[in-house]
């Protein structure tokens, strides 16, 4: 037992002593943060590659990038935390690019819009039995 024990505690001591660094997201360095100004899609796709997300409404290419740093199960670093994201016009041109640090959540703002509820709007009962009641008529004939 105490054997046991004994190789349970130094597996636990072991694999704390290992530094994990932990990548999300497209891998960026200095110079990637240096020339962040493209002048249009084709430079960013060759600079950047393929977004992590792109918007097809508003057509917004995103980009996640982070950087962890786990010393042992209690310690766990963010190095970095970054969204970038940059909006084109329809010839393709960069209109306006941005950088948001996640890490820095003061700076973070929520658009207050939200997705109405036709449920709510509807009323539940409708919605719940909508389909009840006598069966409608439908021809078979154009």
């Amino acid at each position: 037992m105490n054997k046991l024990f004994l190789i349970f505690i130094s597996l636990f001591v072991l694999n704390n002593c290992s530094n994990q660094i932990t990548y999300s997201g497209k891998i960026i360095n200095q110079n990637n943060l240096d020339n962040l100004n493209f002048e249009n899609k084709e430079n960013l796709l060759n600079q950047f590659g393929v977004p992590s997300y792109i918007d097809p409404i508003s057509n917004k290419y995103f980009y996640f990038s982070e950087k962890k740093e786990k010393k042992s199960i209690f310690s766990t670093k963010i190095n970095y935390s970054y969204v970038f994201v940059f909006e084109f016009d329809p010839s393709d041109k960069l209109i306006k690019s941005k950088v948001y640090d996640l890490k820095d959540k003061k700076n973070i703002k929520f658009i207050e819009e939200e997705t109405p509820n036709e449920v709510i709007k509807r009323g539940i009962i409708e919605k719940m039995f909508g389909g009840v009641g006598p069966q409608q008529q439908i021809s078979n004939s154009p």
